[in-house]
């Protein structure tokens, strides 16, 4: 099974497997440390978008430690690379796994820009907590656009869950008090809240957030327990824009990394966790329901570096 698993993953990150695993391995074929290996190596890192600022750290900390004889030849330098990868990825004061309430229902707060995959997104997280027998509700409170509310309802019929919705154009606020209710009233385990896709750049939009929060932590301790923001792994470097904005108007605990499998820039994890110091929790590899994973910083390197 953790087989499985690790083989799904690997194929998940294709395209920037095949950047930093084949185009290094390639690069380091019989070839000595030097000035343009050294450089190359670098670009490789910074076009899989693993950050400017890591990238040259990562290639000064090895320049340093093969000054030092730490390392010897090239044949070293991918296991050097994956341990500098796991370092920036992996820190104990992290909590990457989800934050469940110790007792009522578990509230998720979504929310991400038109086009990220957030309701796709919904929909894995959804079928994850399902397959850990864990009861779900979705609301549907992107109610600026007609289009989400029916696509949010038919994966919650193709799951087998219930949904609580109004009618478009209406109070989102007034949807995530009504599928806060029905939670407690249903006993549900985990809610999850849609929210409209909302560009980034709209300020009474991005207020409309706080409010919904608002809602739901009125009704429920301590909720959201989780505020995940869906970023389009596509988008790269965009992608810590888009996060940065978000967090400054509603404190997001988390980052769902959706399309992975469609980028050879699957390096975005390194350089969201060294400029924001947000975990990322989840990431998507594919388009099927079961194409999520929960993001292991040790395994997700080991994926990336496979050959």
């Amino acid at each position: 099974m953790i087989s499985n698993l690790f083989s799904k993953l690997k194929d998940g990150l294709t395209k920037t497997r095949k950047l930093l695993s084949t185009d290094i391995r390639d690069l380091l074929k019989g070839a000595r440390i030097d000035e343009e290996l050294l450089n190359r190596l670098e670009e490789i890192l910074i076009t899989a978008d693993i950050g400017v600022q890591e990238s040259v750290r990562i290639i000064e900390d090895l320049k340093t430690d093969y000054k030092k004889g730490k390392l010897t030849d090239s044949s070293q330098i991918i296991n050097y690379l994956k341990q500098e990868l796991k370092k920036s990825l992996v820190n104990q004061n992290d909590y990457n796994q989800i934050c469940l309430a110790p007792s009522g229902p578990t509230v998720i707060l979504v929310v991400g820009v038109n086009g990220s995959g957030k309701t796709t997104s919904i929909a894995k997280l959804a079928y994850l907590f399902k397959q850990n027998k864990k009861s779900v509700l979705l609301s549907a409170s992107d109610t600026f656009r007609a289009a989400a509310i029916e696509q949010l309802t038919i994966w919650a019929e193709r799951l087998g869950i219930d949904i609580i919705k109004h009618q478009a154009d209406s109070d989102p606020g007034a949807v995530a008090f009504d599928a806060a209710e029905a939670a407690i009233a249903r006993k549900s385990d985990v809610l999850i809240v849609d929210t409209a896709g909302r560009l980034h750049t709209k300020t009474n939009l991005m207020k409309e957030l706080s409010k919904i929060r608002n809602v739901l932590s009125n009704k429920i301790p301590n909720a959201p327990h989780e505020t995940l923001l869906v970023i389009d792994a596509t988008t790269g470097q965009n992608a810590i824009m888009q996060a940065k904005l978000f967090n400054g108007t509603i404190p997001l605990s988390g980052l769902f990394l959706a399309k992975l499998d469609g980028t050879a820039k699957g390096g975005i994890i390194v350089a969201i966790k060294n400029q924001l110091n947000l975990p990322v929790k989840f990431i998507g590899i594919g388009e099927k329901l079961e194409d999520i994973e929960e993001f292991d910083a040790n395994k997700f390197v080991e994926a990336l570096f496979e050959e």
